[in-house]
């Protein structure tokens, strides 16, 4: 006995339709964040204009792309180098076998630079 397959549900027209999804869904919180956010790439601060905006992605912090609050909590904007790298750390510390950066949680710096405000204000 064998058994046919309906045009509906082959693979080709599955793998088509998740893309469909995936570039719909895409769009709609690209746009969402690119009314949020200025065009400037969060970590290297390239600001994009024109046909080059093209050039600036949406990354979800928590690597979670369904996680797309209203207010974009979840994303930032990154230019394809910087959000390349951004995925890369994850995969270089997987290899090496080191924890990755979310779990280190280290300080990025030790400048305070309201540090002592609260005294100066307390002595007017």
């Amino acid at each position: 006995m064998t058994t046919q397959k309906t045009p509906e549900s082959s693979p080709d027209r599955i793998i088509d339709e998740v893309k469909r999804i995936r570039e719909q869904r895409e769009k709609s919180y690209r746009e969402r964040a690119m009314k949020l956010f200025p065009p400037v790439c969060a970590r290297c601060g390239r600001e994009f204009t024109g046909k080059r905006l093209r050039e600036l992605t949406v990354h979800h912090k928590d690597h979670n792309h369904d996680n797309n609050p209203p207010d974009g909590s979840n994303w930032e904007l990154l230019c394809l180098f910087c959000h390349d790298n951004e995925h890369s750390k994850d995969l270089t510390s997987e290899h090496l076998d080191e924890p990755a950066r979310e779990e280190i949680q280290k300080p990025t710096t030790t400048f305070r630079p309201f540090a002592g405000l609260e005294g100066l204000l307390k002595k007017k």
